[in-house]
């Protein structure tokens, strides 16, 4: 019996080790098997793309009931048929190559990347084992034309009401539908109402958004939070796919919550808190109160000047002493019937005028964050300084031009009626003394104009509000100087549409621009504009619309 048991064993090792390398010599393997996707690795969103699946049977054995398995990436926008496509492929002989295209369009947000996958399962001819290929290709969404920002001042006072805006516009080269746009507010904001009117405080549906249209959601509410507490408003762009919000673009924007300072003691042109632009004539007040319980006799008062801007020619004061030229004013207790007797809990009060120069070229970061400084003194009793800070200038220069080098020209000129004519217009800004941010320059386009979706540079932040007219170009920020030597520039082309009404005269082309921004020194709201322009402008004496 043990003899026999002994035999058993070695008769079943040796078919088990014949039995396995019949196997291995047998066994196909799947590298025989060539098989890929080819597509670009980049590519802009809603972009038409094609993804080519390609195959080769490398081996000596035919591949049969073949299956090919193609998922389009996730949220991908196809015209026939599912985001998931399988076919029954006929047999792949030896050195057999083959392939197959599929066409569809990306969505998603900027720099997101997508991948397409693919499976081909298979069965070599006298096996009854299948085997399962797999490959995939990942696209990089490079590019969203999309403009999406926040018009929002990025200061607010505590429990008072705030407005702002939130404005889009779309260069996509295909119509976009069933947009929607969400708000998620800070802490400490009470929507009061929005236009267009939103759903449930947060959300608003756009329809549609064809190229080179665009529209703007204005909101009103109230803030409330510390000093210094910076509250985060987010919003996203996206469309709804199949019941899922999928996000094309994301913006957000802090806002600080501020408490003014309060001058108690001066006022200039009626205000404790005055910002000072170049060209300005300055008043003076200044306020001085006892606030101790034994009155004061025998008092001066002298007020000194310092900073480069002054015209100390122009220095004037009714009671006080100083001549042209002088940096100082000074008041005697002889004059001023306060500065002789002043009582407990009694105020008084002295002034005088002095203009600001009304250029001040830039010259480098010496001409950067000026400031004004009026040092007061009282005799004996207590000194003050105060600071007034000086505006930035901005100033936005608007040209027309035709069969310029950027975008040529096409059409009739002089202008005809129904016929369009094709203009180019260079909007450049220059800022000059203090950082300025959240920059916008606007214009209204007339009913016969439309844009024509040629921008330069292609990233500005350039939007156009279809309802309204009116187009924005958002620069986060100019530093100082910026834009008096090498231009900051925003080059756009429009096409005119004279009417029937407009014969005989010229056309305009575009409004009066405005140009506005955030002085981050002074926490001033600057603007200034240019003049509107229309085709006698451009071609004096072809500029009057013919039929």
């Amino acid at each position: 019996m043990r003899k026999f048991i002994i035999f058993i064993i070695i008769i079943t090792t040796l078919t088990g080790v014949v039995g396995y390398f019949y196997y291995q010599k047998n066994i196909y393997s799947k590298e025989v098997l060539k098989f890929e996707i080819l597509g670009p690795s980049e590519a802009q969103i809603l972009e038409e793309m094609e993804y080519t699946v390609k195959y080769k049977n490398n081996g000596d054995v035919t591949l049969e009931d073949a299956k090919l398995t193609f998922e389009y990436p996730k949220y991908s926008l196809v015209e026939e048929g599912s985001l998931r496509q399988e076919f029954k492929l006929e047999d792949i002989y030896p050195g057999q190559e083959r392939s197959i295209s599929f066409k569809g369009r990306l969505i998603g947000k900027e720099n997101e990347t997508k991948t397409a996958k693919a499976t081909l399962s298979y069965r070599p001819k006298n096996l009854k084992a299948f085997y399962d290929s797999p490959t995939s290709l990942t696209t990089q969404i490079k590019s969203v034309p999309l403009t999406f920002e926040f018009d929002l001042s990025s200061r607010a006072e505590s429990g008072r009401e705030v407005r702002f805006s939130l404005n889009y516009f779309s260069n996509v080269d295909y119509p976009l539908a069933n947009l929607g746009i969400k708000v998620e507010y800070p802490s400490g904001f009470q929507f009061l109402e929005s236009d267009p009117q939103a759903l449930e405080e947060s959300n608003w549906e756009i329809s549609s958004l064809n190229r080179t249209e665009g529209g703007r959601i204005k909101i009103k509410g109230i803030i409330t939070g510390g000093v210094r507490e910076q509250k985060i408003f987010r919003a996203i762009l996206g469309l709804w796919q199949e019941g899922e919000f999928i996000v094309l673009k994301e913006v957000m924007k802090g806002v600080e919550i501020i408490e003014p300072s309060l001058y108690i003691t001066q006022l200039i042109n009626g205000s404790s808190r005055y910002t000072a632009n170049l060209g300005d004539s300055l008043h003076y007040e200044i306020y001085f109160q006892n606030i101790g319980e034994k009155p004061f006799e025998h008092l001066s008062l002298i007020a000194r000047l310092e900073g480069e801007l002054f015209d100390f020619q122009t220095i004037k004061s009714d009671l006080g002493e100083c001549e042209p030229g002088d940096n100082s004013v000074v008041w005697s207790w002889g004059k001023v019937s306060e500065l002789r007797f002043l009582e407990a809990g009694q105020e008084g009060k002295v002034e005088f005028w002095i203009n600001l120069k009304e250029e001040w070229p830039y010259r480098g970061p010496q001409d950067e964050n000026l400031s004004l400084k009026n040092k007061i003194s009282v005799l004996g009793q207590t000194r003050e300084e105060f600071i007034t800070k000086v505006n930035s200038k901005l100033e936005i220069e608007q040209k027309g031009y035709i069969d310029d080098e950027i975008f040529g020209s096409e059409g009739p000129l002089p202008p005809k009626v129904g016929q369009k004519s094709y203009f180019t217009i260079i909007w450049r800004a220059k800022n000059f003394y203090n950082l300025v941010e959240n920059v916008k320059v606007k214009a209204n386009l007339p009913p016969e104009v439309e844009l024509t979706g040629k921008v330069l540079p292609k990233e500005a932040a350039f939007t156009f509000d279809s309802k309204s007219r009116e187009i924005v170009w958002a620069i986060d920020s100019l530093e100082p100087g910026q834009g008096i030597e090498e231009p900051v520039q925003l080059t756009f082309q429009i096409a005119l549409i004279p009417t029937e009404k407009q014969k005989g005269k010229p056309a305009a082309l575009i409004s009066e621009t405005k140009i506005s921004g955030e002085d981050k020194f002074t926490e001033q709201i600057l603007s200034t504009t240019s003049l509107a322009i229309d085709t006698e402008d451009i071609a004096i004496e072809k500029g009057i619309v013919v039929e």
